[in-house]
């Protein structure tokens, strides 16, 4: 079976064809820029390339273009929509609706309708990706596969806010989590990994986006992203954790709207804010040669993510494995050192030397044979987790 999975962006759609018989990726591309005046598409099939640039209103029309990609008859990946056995929509909210990856018809659709108020800028592009794909491939599967459902096996004492009990039932505010396709994949083969039938696991998704989760035995039990992504950690243009206080404080100094405010702590804050740079590759490239404030923001992402692995420990009774995955986590050797210095107390044996020469994009172990607690990278594959969920759920 061929399963198309497609991944709508606040102002982009990618896509892969993954052959399920192998699990390898067959093609691959993406529509940039929808919505601007011009959009542009790049195909990835048979190491060939498509570039189109033309105004795509939304993304229906965006998936109708790559559409007319995937099937071209030259340098298409499939010569009929027929191979396609399933298509796999990355969704971003689950809400508390939906506890594990579903079949899309009529009242699931509804449904996802109805999440748009939780999840303002992803839910609405989504849903009209999902639509497009029910227009132009009317007689395929469609399945949605949920950032936020790997978290849902979070207790209620992790989940919970401490507002008024009525609100949470009324406005459902709470903690979900996200990045739960890339976290649900490297605990997966970090408990493969660790041949043991029970295990204590914090998967660290590292990236411009970055959220850590607390896994145990394979379920989620923490996440340090909330209600949206802008809880938890330091990222590229979010601030992360801060007093709930600073939204009015700075609303009334900046005489701005709550709305604005969110806005600024989740584009223009983070590494963008305090240092001027979002991409993490900006950042040590300007540490090195001297710039403090972005050493400052490398600091501060470190200690960040140390207190949650700290913190981690402490609600699991212990940890087997850390795993690294993500842009970050996966490339950026300084920021995997910086995060491990001094945690030897939790029983890590980090290996710095094998840490600092270890391959760009590579897996593989970066803990000493004398280590009690593992430490692995593990190159994330979202896009195989949903394709796998789609798969069990068309047959």
């Amino acid at each position: 079976m061929k399963i198309l999975v497609v991944n709508a962006g606040s102002s982009s759609l990618k896509y892969q064809i993954i052959d399920m018989t192998t699990e390898k990726v067959l093609g691959k591309g993406q529509v940039d820029r929808i919505g601007s005046p011009e959009s542009n598409l790049v195909q990835n099939g048979n190491g060939e390339k498509i570039y189109i640039e033309q105004f795509v209103k939304d993304h229906r029309e965006a998936f109708k273009l790559a559409l007319s990609a995937i099937t071209h008859p030259e340098k298409g990946i499939i010569t009929n929509v027929s191979e396609v056995g399933a298509i796999g929509h990355r969704v971003v909210h689950s809400g508390e609706t939906f506890t594990a990856s579903t079949r899309i018809d009529e009242d699931a659709l509804i449904k996802l309708n109805e999440l748009r108020v939780i999840g303002p800028l992803h839910m609405p592009p989504t849903i009209e990706c999902i639509e497009g794909c029910l227009e132009y491939m009317p007689n395929i599967p469609n399945i949605a596969v949920f950032d936020t459902v790997f978290h849902s096996t979070m207790p209620p004492h992790a989940y919970m806010y401490a507002i008024k009990y009525e609100d949470y039932e009324k406005y459902k505010v709470r903690k979900y989590g996200f990045h739960g396709t890339s976290h649900k994949y490297v605990a997966t083969e970090a408990i493969k990994y660790l041949h043991q039938p029970h295990s204590k696991i914090i998967t660290c998704h590292l990236g411009n986006g970055s959220s850590l989760a607390a896994v145990v035995d394979g379920k989620c039990v923490d996440t340090s992203m909330g209600f949206t992504p802008l809880e938890g950690l330091i990222m590229g243009s979010r601030s992360g954790d801060l007093d709930p206080a600073v939204v009015t404080f700075l609303a009334e100094q900046k005489k701005q709207t709550a709305a604005q405010i969110t806005e600024y702590l989740n584009k223009y804050c983070g590494f963008k804010g305090i240092a001027g740079v979002s991409d993490f590759r900006d950042l040590e490239n300007n540490c090195a040669a001297g710039d403090e404030r972005a050493c400052l923001a490398i600091d501060m992402f470190a200690y960040r993510i140390k207190k949650y692995i700290g913190s981690y420990f402490a609600i699991m009774g212990g940890l087997d494995c850390i795993v690294f995955t993500g842009g970050i986590g996966e490339n950026a050797s300084h920021a995997r050192e910086k995060i491990m210095q001094g945690l030897e107390c939790l029983g890590i044996d980090f290996d710095f030397d094998k840490n600092s020469t270890i391959g760009k994009g590579n897996g593989g172990e970066l803990h000493k044979p004398t280590s009690k607690v593992k430490v692995l990278i593990i190159p994330t594959n979202e896009e195989l987790v949903i394709a796998r969920d789609a798969k069990e759920l068309a047959i």
